[in-house]
């Protein structure tokens, strides 16, 4: 999709159709795949807000509104960014954030990348429980509704991260003691590579070739 020309945006919303059929496919409804892509909406809106300002070539005119070429490409960031989120979202929903860093890890991506994905997931709560223990203490002694100084803001942090790293220390400890040697370990259970998977993969990547060579019906007259 990445390589979809930005101003080919009728060939670009083909591949709206993938992240639609592989929702239900993957146990999820669509509607909630969208509503949860649309957090990376105000990011992508700052990335291509000033394209219209810098795009101004004329392209078609529409109830005497003329469209330029940066509308076009702004829309086209925004439509692949939603369709990138989405069936990233998709993907991790069926196999599971620590599924997929195993799956990267047998394919040949190298252990320190996907060790460290893992561990910045599955471990990134204890910063946050770090930070609810703190607001509990604080309010415990009296501190309830009351707004913190710029003092007490660095007092805050600097004890938040030192209690953080204090806590991933012991963690680290408790890891090497039950054997861990910097990378993820292959369990028994692992799925293992079928038939079907293979199928899979081959229909995916002819439907995603098509898309992006492929003689498709252009519907909308913006795509120049």
């Amino acid at each position: 999709m990445l390589s979809v020309a930005p101003e080919a945006l009728a060939r670009l919303l083909w591949f709206a159709f993938y992240p639609i059929v592989m929702a239900p496919v993957a146990g999820e409804e669509y509607g909630r795949v969208f509503c949860r892509s649309l957090v990376a909406l105000p990011f992508v809106v700052l990335i291509g807000i000033f394209n219209p300002f810098y795009q101004t070539e004329a392209v078609f005119t529409i109830g005497g509104v003329t469209v330029t070429r940066g509308w076009i490409t702004f829309i086209s960031i925004i439509v692949r960014t939603l369709l990138s989120v989405q069936s990233l979202l998709i993907l991790v929903d069926s196999v599971g954030f620590t599924g997929l860093c195993r799956s990267l890890q047998r394919i040949g991506v190298p252990s320190v990348l996907t060790t460290q994905l893992m561990m910045v997931y599955r471990y990134m709560t204890v910063l946050l429980q770090e930070s609810l223990d703190m607001t509990r203490a604080r309010q415990a002694r009296g501190y309830r509704g009351s707004n913190m100084s710029l003092n007490m803001w660095g007092t805050y942090c600097g004890q938040l991260f030192l209690r953080t790293v204090a806590r991933s220390e012991r963690i680290h400890r408790a890891m090497l003691a039950r054997g861990f040697d910097g990378s993820i370990p292959v369990l028994k259970e692992d799925r293992i590579w079928k038939g079907k998977d293979t199928v899979a993969v081959i229909l995916s990547i002819g439907v995603l070739a098509l898309f992006k060579w492929g003689p498709l019906p252009t519907f909308f007259v913006f795509n120049f």
